[in-house]
């Protein structure tokens, strides 16, 4: 049975009517058929299942954080740098361990998602709220720099050749997430589970066969080539002021390894009932492992003197990975085994972002700091806006920075860092304020929790000022404030919009005179719909204007515009400034002077395909249109002309007389005289007959399309002469002064206007000398009295308004509606 037209078939896409474009086309075929709202579901996760899916982006900063503070300490501490990492990564722990405790009491009270976007909104209001926003989208955008960075670093140590294009295959890897994202990739998936115990179990393998063979005495140093980064001397003293700030800034690099931590909280409400208690065992879990695997790699590098190198690989990792495995084939298949584990969770806990990033902007644009088309789903019902914005920053930090883990890592932890303080502060707050059973731990937990992050990021400003810290503090500068602002402009605008509950619909407005104009650029078919629209109005008085700013082109439209005598005055108007906007404006406040005037502006839009139209045409129409507008009893309508459907029609149709005028050429040819056989033609007759053909099609097409759109136009034309009074006894409109008069006319328009708690029917007629309203008192509906008719009034006459009145007068149809 075949499907009605205009229906959507099973995958939303329509079987019918509209025709696809070929952007739509191209983006079906790239992202798959569009999926419908009944679609969109959301997975229960179980506890092994979500440790797998929500804690790559946690778990796998072990694999760059001690490297980091390798990274910083090497320099001025030499040598001394593989002992100090062991404290340095036990203050480390120290605050993973008070963070993970903080996130530990937000998943019982906040189920659902938001994280500590949520808890910061919810206890310190909207506005404050914006800090920890504009926190978590540099976090969220750095993320996927970082990891990715990461990750390729992880495969360049495994295969070195590659290394040189590392920048390439970071931005090819972005973009392949960004494709797979907006087809509606599911992050909560088995697939998305497997990096992360893989990472998990052969890092903690290669941490147990090192701490083995360390004890055996087997552990030896790595071997180091050139590329590393230089040692220091070592000889500064432990409490100098240069130590110290190298210890700061150690720490503070440390600090990436705690990136993450947050996603569980994120996903609360997505895990199997009771939805906190899963949630708070799957984040101690992941905090255990990530204390583990950067606890043992912290080690191995004291063991082994693993140092990083300048151009980001072989990373520490890697080296470890090496020197334990050792070079049998099964040390090596082990090697490539941690390596391969790298990448996928690095990259996995990169397409976290992909997940995150547009959930928090759709819940910042749900409460009106962001624009709200990042709430719009997309064709595969993803928040496809939101993917691209971050997919493009993204990309363009990658490319500034090199594809540099060291250089991406000073943008990282504030972000980080300011999103856990918030948190922490405002459970701290939700404790304080409803002090429940046991709040007090509670309340000690979070607000150390707070001070220690807040402490972190003043550090990590200070610290790592000059080396893009700066550049994190400025966008918090701009953003916190541009969101305010933003939220600021869409509750005025609601304000203006909203209707109040309760009170009193405001009077239907009742003008003695509605005013259209017809602003008239060319005379073709988009302007006769314009006027056909405009005759449809009824309106009061009715005016083709011209705006004229090139007078040859004026001259020539006059000359069209008499020619066809579309039955309106058509009016010339001089722009010498050509500030089209501006004289529009300025006709309407001219109109609307009088307090009983509406005006109504039409405008012609030749509507053209989306790329073509605006390479080759301006928006002058919306630019009046919204001018206009803004004038008080003004009113812009456009009325949009489809050209390439209107273009396309007439091809078809000129095809269709061409090739009706060859066949008739043919016969005419051979009655003319037949040639014989062999001989050449004598001349081009075949094509003068087609040009001819050509000709004749095109402007009969034309032609027939301008007469009907002509018919339909003039039906409706207002005469432009005052008709003569034939009827004895029958008074012109424009010459009564009162008493009682017998008047004839076309009815204009009816209204039923509401008096105290009656009701009048006014019936407007014109005789083209002037207008005169009847009014019915009581009556709602009189038979035959529509638009259009003509009829004869008899009664008295009265004068209000400057315009005369007939009070329940006897009426006579004489002609129906047209």
């Amino acid at each position: 049975m075949p499907k009605p037209t205009g229906l959507l078939d099973g995958h939303g896409s329509q079987s019918g009517g509209e025709s696809e474009t070929f952007w739509y086309m191209a983006k079906k075929r790239l992202l798959g058929p569009p999926l419908v709202n009944e679609q969109l579901g959301e997975q229960r996760l179980s506890k092994p299942l979500a440790l797998g899916v929500l804690s790559p982006d946690g778990i796998s900063s072990s694999a760059y954080g001690p490297e980091e503070i390798l990274i910083a300490l090497l320099p001025m501490a030499g040598l001394a740098a593989f002992t100090l990492i062991l404290p340095m990564t036990l203050v480390i722990l120290f605050v993973m361990i008070l963070v993970v405790l903080s996130y530990r009491e937000i998943v019982m009270v906040y189920i659902r998602p938001g994280g500590s976007y949520v808890v910061a909104r919810e206890n310190f209001g909207p506005r404050i709220a914006q800090i920890c926003a504009v926190a978590l989208l540099i976090d969220y955008v750095v993320t996927v720099a970082v990891q990715v960075a990461a990750g390729t670093a992880a495969v360049a140590s495994a295969i070195p050749a590659i290394g040189p294009y590392k920048l390439e295959i970071c931005i090819g890897v972005v973009i392949l997430m960004a494709l797979g994202n907006l087809r509606g990739l599911k992050e909560a998936g088995r697939a998305f589970a497997v990096p992360t115990y893989l990472f998990s179990g052969s890092v903690i393998l290669m941490i147990v066969v090192g701490l083995v063979r360390e004890v055996t005495g087997s552990l030896h140093n790595v071997t180091l080539t050139t590329g590393t980064y230089s040692l220091g001397s070592g000889h500064e003293g432990i409490i100098s002021a240069v130590m110290i700030f190298t210890l700061l800034r150690a720490f503070a690099n440390g600090g990436a390894s705690l990136t993450g931590i947050e996603a569980v909280s994120d996903a609360v409400g997505a895990f199997h009932s009771p939805e906190g208690n899963n949630a708070r065992k799957v984040l101690i879990t992941e905090g255990l492992i990530l204390g583990i695997l950067v606890a043992g790699i912290s080690w191995i590098a004291h063991a082994t003197h693993a140092t990083p190198y300048t151009v980001g690989y072989p990373t520490v990792l890697a080296q470890e990975a090496k020197v334990i495995f050792g070079s049998t084939i099964i040390g090596h298949v082990l090697f490539l085994l941690v390596q391969l584990a790298t990448m996928l969770i690095l990259y996995t806990g990169a397409n976290t972002s992909f997940n995150g990033f547009p959930f928090l902007t759709s819940y910042v644009a749900g409460d009106s700091f962001l624009p709200r088309w990042l709430l719009k789903r997309g064709h595969r019902l993803v928040f496809s806006n939101a993917i691209m914005l971050l997919t493009v920053t993204s990309l363009a930090l990658l490319v500034i920075k090199d594809a540099d883990v060291n250089s991406l890592v000073p943008l990282y932890a504030i972000g980080v860092f300011t999103a856990f303080s918030m948190a922490g502060f405002g459970m701290a707050k939700y404790h304080h304020t409803h002090r429940a059973a046991g709040w007090r731990p509670k309340f000690v937990i979070n607000f150390s929790a707070g001070v220690l992050t807040l402490v972190v990021v003043i550090i990590f400003a200070v610290v790592k000022f000059t080396e893009g810290a700066w550049v994190v503090l400025l966008l918090f500068a701009i953003l916190v404030p541009a969101l305010i602002r933003l939220n600021r402009e869409y509750q005025d605008e609601a304000e203006v919009l909203e209707t109040i509950t309760g009170a009193q619909p405001p009077p239907a407005p009742h003008y003695t005179r509605r005013v259209v104009f017809v602003f008239v650029d060319d005379f073709d078919l988009a302007t006769l719909a314009a006027l056909r629209y405009a005759r449809s109005l009824r309106p009061t008085s009715l005016r083709a204007v011209h705006f004229v700013i090139d007078s040859v082109r004026a001259e020539k439209l006059r000359d069209k515009w008499i020619r066809a005598d579309r039955g309106v005055a058509l009016d010339f108007i001089d722009c010498p400034d050509r500030r089209l906007a501006k004289a529009a404006t300025e006709l309407a406040e001219r109109e609307v002077a009088d307090l009983g005037t509406h005006v109504t502006v039409i405008l012609p839009r030749r509507s053209y395909s989306a790329l073509l139209g605006r390479l080759l045409h301006d928006r002058t129409a919306d630019k009046i249109a919204a001018a206009v507008s803004r004038v008080p009893r003004s009113a812009a309508t456009i009325v949009p002309y489809d050209v390439p459907t209107r273009v396309a029609v007439l091809q078809a149709r000129h095809a269709a007389a061409k090739m009706a005028a060859t066949a008739a050429a043919k016969p005419a040819k051979q009655a003319k005289g037949a040639k014989p056989v062999g001989l050449p033609s004598t001349g081009p007759t075949d094509g003068v007959l087609t040009e001819a053909a050509d000709t004749a099609a095109a402007q009969a097409a034309t032609a027939q399309e301008l007469n009907r759109e002509a018919t339909v136009a003039t039906a409706h034309t207002v005469p432009r002469q005052p008709s003569k009074v034939t009827v004895p006894g029958l008074t012109a409109i424009g010459a009564v002064t009162g008493g009682k008069v017998v008047v004839e006319g076309k009815i204009r328009v009816v209204e039923i206007r509401p008096v105290e708690r009656n009701s009048v029917l006014a019936v407007e007629i014109n005789d083209s000398t002037g207008n005169l309203t009847a009014m019915f008192y009581g009556r709602s509906h009189i038979s035959g009295l529509i638009c259009g008719a003509r009829i004869r009034l008899t009664g008295s006459v009265g004068i209000r308004g400057g315009q005369p009145v007939m009070i329940n007068p006897a009426y006579e149809l004489i002609s129906p509606g047209e």
